[in-house]
């Protein structure tokens, strides 16, 4: 069996993540699920996704829609309070260099930084929204990562790029590169990282070991994690 929390898991805050999973593995064996002593980084975030032993893990609305929602349950939505999103959705960034005085649509054919094309943060939204305003995205520099790009944007090499906001939070704490940035603008939004455990599974006791665990966290780890609940939303909300 296996649980893994990676979307926003990174060594600066990894010691909250293992708390906050003591927290839900202690209320999950209290309702009978058996449940791993650790989280597991070992194994690739989507090599875990229609693994017959996943207790818990976490999935992007893109990877969800496009190829795993029969493979999965949904628990729940995280919901990290981040402005203009209501409960439990999240939306990306368009971030671009300080000295760059173009809007996003003078920008909207210069070169662009992507994590990667399967991202719905780091290109799908960023596509989505510029079509929303008449405006076509260029074919992207691949990054690899979120924080590879805003580097490619700090350094010259692009000239915007699509940050997941709380990735973009987390990053203003601990990547230099982001003091050379600024914001211009905002995808639409759409479901948080969402929590979900083995198909069939009944998603409640999830739920509830999870608010629960939220609750119980400490304040400085809740800081840390940036979490402040998990939400319910409808099935329509990730169709």
């Amino acid at each position: 069996m296996i649980a893994s929390l990676p979307m926003y898991d990174r060594p600066t805050n990894a010691v909250a993540h293992d708390l906050f999973w003591s927290l839900i593995r202690d209320h999950l064996r209290d309702d009978g699920i058996d449940a791993p002593d650790q989280l597991d980084r070992s194994v690739l975030y989507r090599d875990t996704w229609s693994r017959a032993d996943l207790v818990l893990g976490q999935i992007c609305i893109m990877p969800y829609r496009t190829s795993y929602a029969k493979d999965v349950t949904v628990i729940g939505s995280s919901d990290y309070g981040l402005e203009g999103c209501p409960p439990g959705h999240f939306r990306a960034l368009f971030v671009c260099r300080h000295d760059d005085p173009r809007d996003l649509k003078a920008l909207s054919g210069a070169r662009f930084a992507a994590n990667a094309k399967h991202s719905f943060s780091g290109y799908q939204s960023a596509q989505e929204k510029l079509a929303d305003l008449g405006l076509t995205l260029p074919d992207p520099l691949i990054t690899g990562s979120h924080g590879a790009s805003v580097r490619s944007v700090a350094q010259g090499e692009a000239d915007f790029a699509c940050i997941d906001a709380q990735t973009w939070r987390m990053q203003q704490a601990d990547m230099p590169e982001t003091r050379h940035l600024r914001v211009l603008g905002a995808t639409n939004t759409a479901p948080g990282q969402t929590f979900i455990t083995r198909q069939s599974d009944d998603p409640a006791p999830y739920f509830a070991a999870i608010k629960s665990a939220i609750v119980a966290l400490p304040l400085d780890i809740r800081t840390t994690l940036g979490l402040r609940d998990v939400v319910a939303l409808p099935a329509s909300a990730y169709a």
